[in-house]
């Protein structure tokens, strides 16, 4: 099963696997546009990637995060194209027995996302200019 998945279109409220009897908790994470960054005012964000190499690495970091964190499952939507003020831009789910690890396998997930994944942000300011921003892959 693909733990990662990138999509153009709206991202799913619900996760892609059922939800068990084994689950204590269930953590999940939506990383929204907002109306600024460092500052600046934002009207849009345009996000693209390198598809193989985003999807694969994705999925490596949801395993990484079940195996590490004894999850019962895992994943994490990316949206890519154009996004409006308020739109989900990532969606994370991570399921465990508890909460602790349920909570630290979200987190794990996303911040390792943000930092390996080849997904790169362009923000559209309220001034009309826009530039590539936390472009490190």
């Amino acid at each position: 099963m693909t733990t990662f998945r990138l999509l153009d279109d709206p991202l799913p409220s619900d996760p892609p696997f059922p939800i068990t009897v084994a689950a204590g908790a269930v953590v999940s994470f939506d990383g929204r546009v907002r109306e600024h960054n460092n500052g600046r005012g934002v009207r849009k964000l345009a996000y693209s990637a390198y598809p193989a190499l985003a999807l694969s690495e994705g999925d490596r970091i949801v395993s990484e995060a079940i195996t590490k964190f004894a999850l019962n499952a895992a994943a994490c939507c990316h949206r890519l194209g154009d996004l409006a003020l308020g739109d989900v831009a990532v969606r994370v789910w991570a399921v465990a027995a508890h909460r602790e690890e349920a909570f630290a396998g979200c987190r794990y997930i996303i911040d390792e996302v943000k930092s390996r994944v080849p997904i790169w942000k362009k923000e559209t300011y309220v001034d009309g200019l826009s530039e590539w921003v936390l472009c490190t892959h």
